[in-house]
Formats: C-alpha cells, structure tokens, sequence
C-alpha cells in the first residue's frame, strides 16, 4: 500500500491503495488541501506517460519561504526533499531514516539547508555536487565547516569543487548508507558532470545535464558530449525520477510547444505545469518515461521539430541537438 498523510486531509480522503507493498508518508502542518490537490492532479495527469507507481507530495512553508517536495519510500529507507535555493536552483536533502545518514545534492547556498536540516534536527555527513559551477557549490565550504561534512564530486573536476574529500569517476559506485549510488560521466555542459544513480529509489540527480523539457547549456563541451550523457540517462528505466538543478520547466515548456506544436503528450505535460507554477509549486521530479514523451532534447528524430528548425533529414541527431540547442538559446 501507498500512503499520502497530511495533517489537515482525514484519512479516508488521504489514503491510495495500490498494489505495490510499499508506503509512502508525508507530513506538513497546515497544507493538507495543498498537499491533496497537488497529488491528485499530479498523478493522473501523469497516468499517460508511466504506470502510477509513486504518488509525491509537495507543500509550502508558513509565510511561503520556501518550498519543499517531501518523498518517503519505506521500502529501501530512502528520503528525499527539495530545498528551494538563489532564484530558481535545486538543492536535494537525502536522509536514510535507518542510520540517521543525511546528504546534500548541490548546495547553492548554505542558509537554506542549515534552516532545513535544523528544521529537522539532523546533522548533515555528506555534500555531492555535479559539476562545479558556483550555483551548484556554493554552500560546500560554509556547510562543511559547520558539520564536519564530507565534500563528494567528479575526478575530473577535483580542482574546481571547493573542498572536494572524495573524488570518483565515471562506473564507481558508491555508498549512501546502505543505498547504492551509481556514479555517471555525463558531460557536456561542464566537461567534468557527473549524475548521481539511485537505482534501489529508480532516482537520478542530474544537476545540469538533464533538466525536465530541456537540456543544460553547453558552455564546456559539445552537442555529441551532451547526446552521449542524455542516451546514458535514457537507457534507464522509465519509472526513473529525474531531481534537476533548476526550475526551468515553464520556460522549457514554451520553447519545446514552439519546435513540437502537434505532441499531445506534451501539451497535457505542459498544462500541468502551468497548474503548478500557477500555485507556487515545483514541477520536479520528473519522470524519465514522460521526458521521453515530451523533452525536444531526448526527441532528436522527431520529424515535426526537424521541420519546425528546418533541420536536413540527412542530420544525425548530434547535429540536431546542436540545433535545438541554439534554437532554444536565442528564443
């Protein structure tokens, strides 16, 4: 059974059978209503991408400080919540409720997480970061003399992550607690990305690699770095939850219906998350499965956007990306 709990929704309203024997609780003072409309909505407008398999809950501090995306999975222990950081960045809390453990992936800034985890009354053991631009590092060394946490990021970019204790590389694998983290070179938009796989919470950190409708800059690598790191993370199951570093998907969403006008699967994505944005909430996680259906970026063979950009048919899709790409930086 899957179980959605928000203080203010009685039981009988908060409650979702489904037949997976897993649960899944989420408790916030004040936001029940929030908490159930968000869901409901959500997931069945997700029904035409992916099978249901995970119903997530988002709400809103008091006084509308900060946002934040609560999901429980008690079948491998695994906690994940979106921390609001800068303007538009993404930081993600990670606590294993059997140990205690608590990560954070890509700290902006230190306040944010500093007020989450004591929120929370945790202490915090490890910083993974994706790449090394400030917005993705910037709290590292203020959290890391506070808590005595251990900075995790790429080999290759060791010289450019402040305060890097643990380096690894392209196919290492690493322990979160007792949770498997698969570590995959994904460059392109920074020559030493890396993403972080979760594959016990189907759950990747994608940072700029991988955003929902739309892919990162290329500001350090080329349009066949960027497909090799995306066709690295399509190879994944579809039920995969994709934890981007930014809330860009309005804007993504305008710019993919301007190349892909007549994709149904992504005019109904796309009134979703004008629902959300509508109501102050985040539009990630995002699900592999519906990227698929929806992103231009994972849709380089779609004869609708090569027409839309007037791309050759005799384009590889390296080229086409590089395209979209462009088209997408100047609209």
């Amino acid at each position: 059974m899957q179980m959605i709990l928000c203080r203010a929704v009685p039981k009988a309203m908060a409650s979702f059978p489904h037949s997976r024997p897993r649960k899944e609780l989420c408790v916030w003072p004040g936001m029940g209503q929030l908490c159930l409309r968000k869901n409901l909505l959500y997931g069945f407008m997700r029904l035409f991408s992916m099978p249901f398999k995970t119903i997530r809950n988002v709400s809103r501090t008091v006084g509308g400080v900060s946002n934040f995306c609560s999901i429980t999975n008690m079948a491998n222990s695994l906690q994940i919540e979106l921390v609001p950081c800068l303007q538009d960045n993404y930081a993600y809390l990670l606590h294993d409720m059997d140990t205690g453990t608590v990560g954070v992936v890509d700290p902006s800034e230190a306040v944010p997480i500093i007020d989450a985890l004591n929120r929370k009354n945790w202490n915090l053991n490890y910083i993974l970061n994706t790449h090394h631009h400030y917005d993705h590092t910037g709290g590292n060394l203020d959290l890391k003399e506070r808590y005595g946490a251990k900075v995790i990021g790429s080999g290759l970019d060791k010289e450019r992550i402040p305060g890097i204790d643990i380096a690894l590389n392209d196919g290492d694998k690493w322990k979160f607690a007792s949770h498997e983290v698969l570590v995959m070179e994904t460059p392109g938009h920074t020559k030493g990305h890396i993403s972080f796989y979760f594959p016990g919470s189907k759950s990747i950190f994608t940072g700029d690699t991988l955003f929902s409708l739309s892919c990162g800059k290329l500001f350090e690598g080329t349009p066949d770095q960027m497909l090799s790191s995306l066709r690295k993370i399509v190879a994944l199951p579809d039920d995969t939850n994709i934890y981007c570093g930014h809330e860009y998907t309005l804007s993504n969403s305008k710019f993919a219906l301007s190349i892909e006008p007549r994709n149904e699967d992504l005019k109904s994505y796309a009134s979703l998350i004008a629902h959300l944005r509508n109501k102050g909430l985040p539009t990630i996680p995002t699900s592999l499965g519906n990227e698929k259906l929806c992103n231009p970026f994972l849709r380089t063979s779609s004869v609708e956007i090569r027409k839309s950009l007037k791309i050759p048919e005799s384009a590889d899709d390296a080229e086409v990306l590089g395209a979209i790409r462009q088209a997408k930086d100047n609209f």
